[in-house]
């Protein structure tokens, strides 16, 4: 059962993380009511201004304080006049680590009243869900570089897969596809990469062997980029490593109609320290200011962190309304072929509501 009172760290961030992560709270306030329970934001400065002002993106104590949180809700990091070594690398990729948020959960939804990319989609055909492993593979911060600035430089970087790491990502993906259409894709590439995806592979088929009811399936990296755009319908469940998770579902908001529709959450399930939910889009730093970004995917990222909560009421009417919205066909923001203006989303969102 959900506390009657929930404390949520908000970071807006950059560029339009502030903008959508505004409309967010609006909606996640009114759909809260549902569940009887109250939502007290703490919003904090955290963003590329305050490392600009202080040299550093999370404050002294900093990581203490959004361990006091129920949850965080984040809207971007980055802006072209930071380096995303420092913003990333400071903020996002450390709190996934440091909170154990192994999980990245990415789902992507065609929408009615969405227009795919893709020839003659219907409604609901494209429906998967992502099962990224967020906090060690292609992305542990392992290696170094040598001779800096000399032609002989040399930089490396290594790749970290652990059984365990792959064995828990890999599981709570079978947990998760025994809730759906009961098939899962392993996203691997073992035929080039011998020793960090042989391993990747070995755990899958041996966690398949507890989940007999699944059909569990391998594909290489290369060939689930192509049926992504070829048969997006064929995938339910699908568990990836770090990179390749990242990747693909840049591909899946994308064949899903914008990636202003892509909500996601970085999820520690044993809920020993806070999650952390977000959009995929970032910062967008070429339309910030201008009061035009879809709203929907901080919305559906709310959605998320209300459902991890267990907020059910609160989920299910944001992804109603928010359904329902599109739906309707009006108002669209650009990224949907529309002019409306942010605000202009999330008054008929909450219309719905």
């Amino acid at each position: 059962m959900a506390k009657a009172s929930l404390r949520i760290a908000v970071i807006g961030g950059d560029g339009i993380g502030p903008e959508v992560i505004d409309q967010a709270i609006r909606v996640a306030d009114l759909a809260s009511q549902r569940d009887g329970s109250r939502l007290e934001w703490h919003r904090l400065p955290w963003s590329s201004a305050h490392y600009k002002e202080t040299g550093r993106m999370v404050p002294e104590g900093g990581w203490d304080l959004l361990r006091s949180h129920d949850a965080v809700l984040l809207g971007a990091v980055g802006r072209p006049d930071v380096p995303d070594t420092i913003t990333v690398n400071g903020l996002l990729l450390p709190m996934r680590r440091k909170f154990d948020q192994y999980v990245n959960l990415r789902p992507a939804y065609l929408y009615d009243g969405v227009q795919s990319p893709l020839r003659d989609k219907a409604p609901g055909s494209i429906d998967l869900l992502v099962y990224r492993e967020n906090t060690e593979g292609e992305y542990a911060p392992v290696g170094g570089r040598v001779y800096e600035g000399m032609a002989g430089e040399v930089a490396i970087q290594t790749a970290v897969y652990t059984r365990r790491g792959c064995e828990r990502i890999i599981r709570a993906a079978f947990q998760a596809a025994r809730k759906r259409r009961k098939k899962l894709t392993s996203i691997t590439k073992s035929n080039a990469l011998v020793h960090g995806m042989v391993l990747w592979d070995e755990v899958f088929q041996s966690v398949a062997r507890d989940f007999p009811d699944i059909e569990a399936g391998s594909l290489l990296v290369d060939a689930a980029a192509m049926d992504l755009v070829r048969k997006p319908e064929s995938f339910d469940v699908l568990v990836a490593s770090n990179l390749f998770g990242d990747i693909l579902t840049d591909l899946s908001a994308m064949v899903t109609g914008s990636v202003g529709l892509a909500a996601s959450g970085n999820i520690n399930p044993e809920r020993v320290f806070p999650s952390m939910f977000e959009p995929v889009h970032g910062s967008a730093p070429d339309i910030a200011g201008k009061g035009i970004a879809n709203p929907l995917a901080a919305i559906l990222s709310a959605g998320l962190m209300a459902e991890h909560l267990g907020l059910e009421r609160t989920a299910d009417a944001i992804r109603q309304a928010v359904a329902s919205v599109l739906k309707a066909g009006k108002p669209r923001t650009p990224d949907l072929g529309g002019n409306a203006r942010t605000a202009e989303m999330t008054e008929a969102v909450l219309a719905c509501l």
